[in-house]
């Protein structure tokens, strides 16, 4: 009930008639507090002048003490700052942070922004960001960690670049006197059949453009129709490497069983087994005047196997004539120089080596891939020597000079086979990609990537007299062969049951030998 203005005495007159108004109605007193204006000094001097205590009296004060609601302590400090709360220590050091921030200068260049983001290991540019956005969060950043750390980060940028550099720096060390005797050897055995190699290349030019293509046409047409021509059971484990003697009458044959085997051409007849290896044969190489003026019981044959034996055979004999003896690891391959005086080895050890049969001594132990070493190649004219790696790469070395003049960087997996064209200029390399890749040595580059194959590419091989077409096999149990150069397919060579281990060429460009791990190897030949 609301009564207002002058109704709401008379209803409250008619209520209590004595006119006393409940206690909830009255209107509680209200103190009206002093309010002083200026110093309290005097007001003070005036109470003390009239003998009047403090606020409490001295009896109150000590009721108090005993009570324990005063507490009066000797010399103690209650330290304040010790007791702000985190909240308030975060937001202090916020403000801190800011001032800092406030202080450091930042470039206005974007990109050095990025460049110093990167260094920092902080993401470069986030979604939506701006550069003005991308410049405060550096500076928010720095003034977190420090505006040391971008300068900590310069200064091991600096170290690596500089141990990088130290790295790609070729070193040398001193080599044996007989390894010099062994660079001016080759040099004077290489540039005669340099000039010569020349020289036949100018004469090939000065042959009229039509009739050169109508030879290059015959050539692909018998290629063409290349078939197997002989089949041969070689062992009873897979046969690695096979290899064409010279004069193109005799086929080695490398097997998993550690023999050796020499074989008849075209009939395929067993000739000699050669026994000497415990493991896996890796492959078997002919000396280049073997069979053409070398005497049966010279040095005619190399070998190499799994356990680092290398071993030298004559043909008149079924043991070995001779053993290398250096090697502690897996020996891939093995390889002869065009003179004959030098063989080459490749070694699991990460090495190569070269190996002067006249002076019965290693000459070089060369190093520079960062995986295995699989397979070695020494240009027609004897001047250079091709490796080819686990780790990817090939490189091709100068051996008058011991330099690497041609790092082969392009393929995703291990080299597995390599060899130099007889035009001096091309190396095909072949690998665990399923391709094959041509290298241009007056380039310097690659200069095609065949797709050769479903499977690794265990071999590559140029047709020895004019490198007129590529041979390359693999594991997907053909070999191919491709036009030099357009590098075009001409004839898949299928017949194999299993996958297709080694391959060569005969020195005439008349037969093919495939070699695998079917335990066969077969002889292709133009009909």
């Amino acid at each position: 009930l609301f009564i207002w203005g002058e109704n709401r005495i008379e209803a409250q007159d008619e209520l209590h008639p004595l006119g006393e108004a409940p206690d909830d109605l009255v209107a509680p007193v209200v103190k009206k507090p002093h309010i002083y204006y200026g110093s309290l000094e005097e007001k003070e001097r005036e109470r003390l002048a009239k003998g009047e205590s403090g606020i409490l009296g001295k009896e109150g004060l000590k009721a108090g003490i005993e009570a324990g609601n005063i507490n009066i302590t000797s010399g103690e400090v209650f330290e304040i700052e010790e007791h702000i709360s985190e909240r308030q220590a975060e937001v202090l050091a916020e403000f801190e942070r800011r001032k800092r921030a406030r202080q450091i200068n930042v470039s206005t260049d974007d990109s050095e922004v990025k460049a110093c983001l990167r260094a920092l290991g902080e993401p470069i540019t986030l979604f939506g960001e701006g550069p003005a956005e991308r410049r405060e969060r550096l500076r928010n950043i720095l003034s977190v960690v420090g505006t040391d750390a971008l300068k900590k980060t310069k200064k091991d940028d600096e170290k690596s670049k500089k141990s990088k550099e130290e790295y790609q720096q070729t070193w040398y060390h001193e080599g044996p006197n007989s390894l010099k005797v062994a660079r001016l050897w080759i040099a004077n055995y290489s540039l005669p059949r340099a000039m010569k190699r020349l020289e036949e290349a100018r004469l090939h030019k000065e042959i009229p453009e039509t009739t050169r293509t109508s030879q290059m046409q015959e050539l692909h047409k018998s290629l063409r129709s290349l078939n197997n021509f002989c089949s041969q059971i070689g062992d009873d484990r897979p046969i690695s490497y096979c290899h064409f003697s010279p004069n193109s009458k005799m086929l080695a044959t490398a097997c998993w069983s550690g023999l050796c085997k020499l074989w008849s051409v075209p009939d395929c007849n067993l000739l000699h087994t050669l026994r000497g290896h415990n493991t896996n044969v890796g492959a078997i190489v002919f000396h280049p005047k073997s069979t053409v003026s070398l005497d049966q019981k010279d040095v005619n044959l190399a070998s190499c196997a799994a356990d680092g034996s290398v071993k030298l055979w004559s043909l008149d004999s079924d043991e070995p004539v001779a053993d290398i003896e250096g090697h502690t690891v897996r020996v891939a391959r093995v390889m002869w120089h065009p003179s004959g005086r030098f063989l080459g080895t490749t070694c699991y050890d990460r090495s190569w080596r070269l190996w002067d049969l006249e002076a019965q001594e290693e000459i070089l132990h060369q190093e520079g891939h960062s995986m295995g070493v699989y397979d070695i190649a020494f240009h027609q004219d004897g001047s250079l020597a091709g490796t080819g790696g686990l780790d990817a790469f090939g490189r091709v070395w100068d051996l008058r000079t011991g330099r690497c003049i041609m790092f082969l960087e392009g393929h995703l997996k291990e080299i597995y086979g390599i060899n130099f064209s007889p035009n001096g200029y091309h190396i095909a390399t072949g690998s665990g990609d399923n391709t094959c890749k041509v290298w241009d040595l007056r380039q310097r580059r690659c200069v095609y990537t065949i797709p050769a194959h479903q499977n690794l590419v265990t071999g590559v091989k140029f047709e020895p007299i004019h490198g007129n077409f590529l041979l390359t096999g693999a594991y997907d149990n053909t070999a191919k062969i491709w036009t030099h150069p357009g590098w075009s397919p001409l004839k898949t060579l299928a017949g194999h049951e299993g996958k297709v281990m080694g391959l060569d060429i005969s020195s005439d460009g008349q037969l093919i030998a495939t070699c695998s791990y079917d335990r066969t190897f077969k002889l292709w030949m133009a009909e």
